[in-house]
């Protein structure tokens, strides 16, 4: 199988690389489990955050580790995950349909009421692990700015492909896409 090697900051790791279509292939990259990245990626993200902000807000699944991690260092005792799937368990959930460049069917974010009505007025920082097509991180912003609240920040380990170029973005390292 054919790897890229990822180096952010001190850290080396050998990605897979997979197609995700016909044309274009990515570096697998999965934070879950990666105790040692997630430290280092929050103590690093946490010097690239706006000063002042009341949450951050990540997507689910695998932001959420990166989230914690960022809600520690900076002293920020709750976070916002934005959902796939409405849960029983929601008040008055929130919805926007998300395209992300990893899934090819169509996928939804949710917010929980809950969050919806503690994001008011508030300032958070959208948090993700990898921002590429930026479908995710828009479908993010649109429902966090639903709830009423302000995008200060939006920030992430790794940048793909074009989102290198984005001017609104902080991220740790550069990652391409292939061409199959």
């Amino acid at each position: 199988m054919k790897t890229y090697e990822l180096q952010v900051g001190p850290i080396t790791r050998q990605l897979p690389i997979l197609p995700i279509n016909d044309t274009t292939a990515i570096a697998s990259f999965v934070l879950l489990g990666d105790a040692e990245l997630t430290d280092y990626a929050a103590q690093a993200l946490a010097q690239k955050v706006p000063a002042e902000f009341d949450y951050f807000v990540t997507l689910e699944s695998k932001g959420i580790p990166l989230a914690q991690e960022l809600s520690r260092v900076t002293a920020h005792p709750q976070f916002v995950v934005l959902r796939k799937l409405v849960k029983d368990y929601m008040q008055g959930p929130l919805t926007v349909p998300v395209k992300a460049i990893t899934t090819n069917v169509p996928q939804q974010l949710v917010l929980d009421g809950a969050d919806a009505d503690r994001l008011v007025a508030k300032k958070v920082v959208i948090v993700d692990d990898v921002i590429s097509s930026g479908g995710s991180l828009n479908a993010a912003r649109a429902l966090v700015e639903k709830a009423g609240a302000t995008v200060v920040g939006q920030v992430a380990i790794l940048a793909e492909g074009d989102a290198v170029d984005r001017s609104d973005i902080a991220f740790l390292a550069e990652l391409p896409l292939f061409p199959r």
